[in-house]
């Protein structure tokens, strides 16, 4: 893999601890700024949301740019945008930091998402985007129980600052390793790419990703006050167990990406059955110490295994949308992460507890498995090939 992919994913990595670290801050952003634990979860759906809507329209506005000032662009916008939500003491202003933030987040991942399977053969997407995703999955290892544990010493917004500092050698590293070239894809037009994304096959694996991303991040965002509030441990296991969900994370996005490109059936069906069982498990298990430990490493792998899979399958399928391919990608994958945070603040508004998350992860990827049984019939009595068949 080259050096410059690498690069990308530390860039990547600096904006995946923005966007994951509120699942450790949400009770002390909560207390601070005197909201609802469900409204400071909401702070995860308003960055979900501005990444969903800006994914496509950042990608559509910057492709005639060259990549590297696209990128440089939104990564100067995104550390910007921290500083101020840094300082704020308005919850209104810190909510739309998140949203503004998520903008320019969405367009550096849409483009650097086609950067990147530019840089490899035509063959191994799939290691690119694994190679791409492991900065998301380091974020989940260090930058995410790093924030939760800046937050226990010194106040949540000392994690906002931590993110300022890993951006600006980000910006460097896209200097020197990206070329200034416009992308060729100035050379196709908008409508011939939409055409290519209207694909019943495509359409299906972007659902999937939607309904995958949305169970992990259900669960994920609400993990802190599961943690402390369900299984009954201390304020201080919380960085542990956030680290054990990125230890999984990194380790399940290292060895589907591996696979991915030759044999995505195995880890997207026998994944996908491991993970229902997995969050119905954690549903029933909650309370005890040992099985909310194991299964946050071993959830966090399946979640992101198959969900880096998914990504890989809409790139293979989308081959004729290079601009957009991405962008649709990314929008997909944070539909399901606006969703999730969403329903498990409206599950605990209920006052269903903080176990009730854990068991709309377990329907989402129920939902996810039933679309994916359905393409598979499909394909059996007609030509149409199933998403991950791409």
């Amino acid at each position: 893999m080259p050096l410059g992919l690498y690069l990308l994913g530390l860039a990547v990595f600096a904006q995946g601890t923005s966007e994951f670290m509120l699942s450790g801050l949400v009770p002390d952003i909560a207390r601070d700024m005197g909201v609802s634990v469900p409204a400071a979860g909401s702070l995860t759906s308003a960055f979900a949301v501005g990444m969903a809507v800006g994914a496509p329209l950042m990608a559509v506005l910057v492709r005639r740019w060259s990549r590297r000032a696209a990128l440089l662009g939104f990564l100067g916008a995104f550390l910007v945008v921290h500083v101020v939500g840094a300082v704020t003491d308005s919850f209104a202003v810190l909510l739309a930091t998140r949203v503004v933030g998520a903008l320019a987040n969405a367009g550096f991942l849409a483009v650097a998402v086609m950067t990147a399977v530019g840089m490899v053969g035509a063959d191994a997407k799939g290691r690119a985007t694994s190679v791409l995703l492991g900065g998301v999955t380091v974020a989940c290892v260090a930058g995410v129980p790093g924030g939760a544990l800046l937050g226990q010493l010194w106040g949540w917004r000392s994690a906002f600052w931590a993110v300022v500092v890993l951006s600006v050698p980000a910006l460097f590293a896209i200097v020197r390793s990206v070329p200034g070239g416009a992308p060729s894809a100035a050379q196709v037009s908008v409508r011939s790419e939409l055409r290519v994304l209207r694909a019943p096959r495509l359409q299906v694996a972007l659902l999937l990703g939607a309904l995958v991303n949305g169970a992990t991040f259900c669960t994920f965002t609400y993990l802190a006050p599961l943690v402390t509030g369900v299984t009954g441990l201390g304020e201080r296991w919380v960085p542990l167990v956030l680290a054990l969900f990125g230890l999984g994370s990194f380790a399940g996005v290292a060895v589907a990406g591996r696979i991915a490109d030759t044999r995505p059936g195995p880890v997207l069906v026998g994944g996908g059955a491991a993970l229902l069982l997995g969050w119905a498990v954690l549903g029933l298990t909650a309370g005890n110490p040992v099985a909310a430990v194991v299964l946050a490493f071993v959830q966090g792998a399946l979640s992101f295994g198959v969900g880096s899979t998914l990504i890989s399958r809409v790139l293979y399928a989308a081959a004729g949308a290079p601009t957009l391919a991405g962008g649709f990608a990314t929008a997909a994958f944070n539909v399901g992460g606006a969703l999730g945070p969403w329903f498990g603040g409206v599950v605990i508004g209920a006052g269903l507890g903080y176990r009730s998350p854990v068991w709309v992860s377990t329907a989402l990827v129920g939902l996810a498995l039933a679309v994916g049984v359905t393409g598979l019939r499909r394909r059996a009595v007609g030509p149409a090939r199933a998403p991950w068949t791409v």
